[in-house]
């Protein structure tokens, strides 16, 4: 996953700064490393492969007696469960919708956690993005949906998730800040200048 540096994150929060200039639009920007720890899941495969193994090696009854067989149960749920909790290998046991269900639920609690419903024209907008899940959310408060339809940021997304997909989340973040500020900037333009939530990226490690 992506290292954020203090460069990094200024990047993203220059980039904020620079669209709020043009809308009265409050945009806030979130990145997850991962949505969940998703412990159990690595539980769970390696108790399904330890189970599994007494049906494997029933056709090789002359190597293992039961205690063998058992010591090698254990053996095996006890290494895969340390490998399965592996950051670079949880995520992708976890089935997709999961994954996305774990994210999206993050992303509405940010939503709240950020004051983003809290802007004085509810014009609130959040940017998140959970990297090892590869999802990407850009969810907008009523004063920006009545003026542009949810539909309408599905490019930007689509966008964005295949830079964090190749592992290019920096520029991908600076690149869906700017397509969004365009958007904003002609649905919701500045009407006075104010800013009422802060412009840093917010890193959920």
């Amino acid at each position: 996953m992506t290292v954020f540096n203090e460069r990094a994150r200024q990047a993203v929060a220059d980039a904020v700064t620079r669209i709020e200039r043009d809308t009265d639009a409050e945009v806030v920007t979130v990145l997850a490393q991962q949505a969940d720890e998703y412990r159990w899941i690595g539980l769970f495969w390696a108790a399904l492969v330890a189970l599994m193994l007494p049906g494997l090696v029933i056709f090789f009854p002359a190597w293992f007696d039961v205690r063998t067989l058992l010591l090698l149960q254990w053996g095996v749920f006890v290494v895969l469960g340390v490998i399965f909790q592996l950051p670079a290998v949880t995520p992708r046991l976890v089935p997709k919708g999961l994954r996305y269900a774990r994210a999206a639920a993050l992303a509405r609690s940010q939503f709240l956690e950020q004051n983003l419903h809290r802007t004085a024209a509810a014009t609130g907008v959040l940017i998140f993005v959970a990297e090892a899940e590869r999802y990407v959310e850009i969810l907008t408060d009523h004063g920006v949906a009545e003026r542009i339809d949810n539909a309408a940021w599905s490019a930007i997304i689509e966008r964005f998730t295949a830079r964090v997909a190749a592992g290019e989340t920096e520029a991908g973040f600076v690149e869906c800040v700017e397509a969004c500020g365009a958007r904003l900037a002609e649905a919701v333009p500045a009407t006075h200048e104010r800013n009422e939530l802060p412009n840093r990226l917010v890193v959920l490690e």
